[in-house]
């Protein structure tokens, strides 16, 4: 497998090594030890599937301490546009966002550790997405950032078309108090 860090301390992207024959394929989609190797050294709890139609639009969430969740993200199928953003307070990169493209074709991972908020914009329709995470969800712990806050100023690749009200209700990073 391949990896590939970022500015943001923690962020992984994992490029799984595919084996292809005639059959189709095969690849690992997690290893504990290996995965512990690249310091992801979580235990997961709860799996989760997301079907989106094209240009759905869905994040940035996150879970407030002590329920805050690591992702390990990867698409079945269809490909997004995904985002982390920083927001542990004493991060040098607190504020910054760092985007990947996963897609069932290229069949990258990305490791979202705890501290980060994350959303995703669906790129075709019928996207199905898998995700690994630490902690299990906790409605009174999850909070949302504004997608579109100017001053985080994600560079969308287009403008999303369905939005849920609770998204688009998200709290301006400008009024944001970080939990973590």
């Amino acid at each position: 497998m391949e990896v590939q860090t970022f500015d943001c301390e923690g962020l992984v992207l994992i490029k799984p090594k595919v084996f292809t024959d005639e059959r189709g394929h095969f690849l690992e989609t997690y290893h504990a030890q290996k995965y512990g190797d690249l310091g992801i050294n979580s235990s997961f709890v709860q799996d989760n599937e997301s079907l989106s139609h094209r240009l759905v639009l869905r994040g940035l969430h996150f879970q407030a301490p002590p329920f805050a969740q690591g992702k390990l993200i990867r698409v079945v199928r269809g490909s997004i546009f995904d985002i982390a953003v920083d927001i542990r307070k004493n991060s040098p990169t607190y504020g910054k966002w760092h985007s990947v493209l996963l897609s069932a074709d290229n069949k990258h991972q990305f490791w979202i550790p705890e501290g980060f908020a994350h959303g995703f914009l669906s790129l075709e329709d019928n996207t199905v997405i898998n995700y690994k995470c630490t902690s299990n969800y906790n409605a009174s712990a999850e909070r949302t950032l504004l997608w579109n806050d100017p001053e985080l100023n994600i560079q969308w690749p287009e403008m999303p078309l369905i939005i849920s009200v609770k998204d688009e209700a998200g709290e301006t990073f400008r009024n944001f108090v970080s939990p973590f």
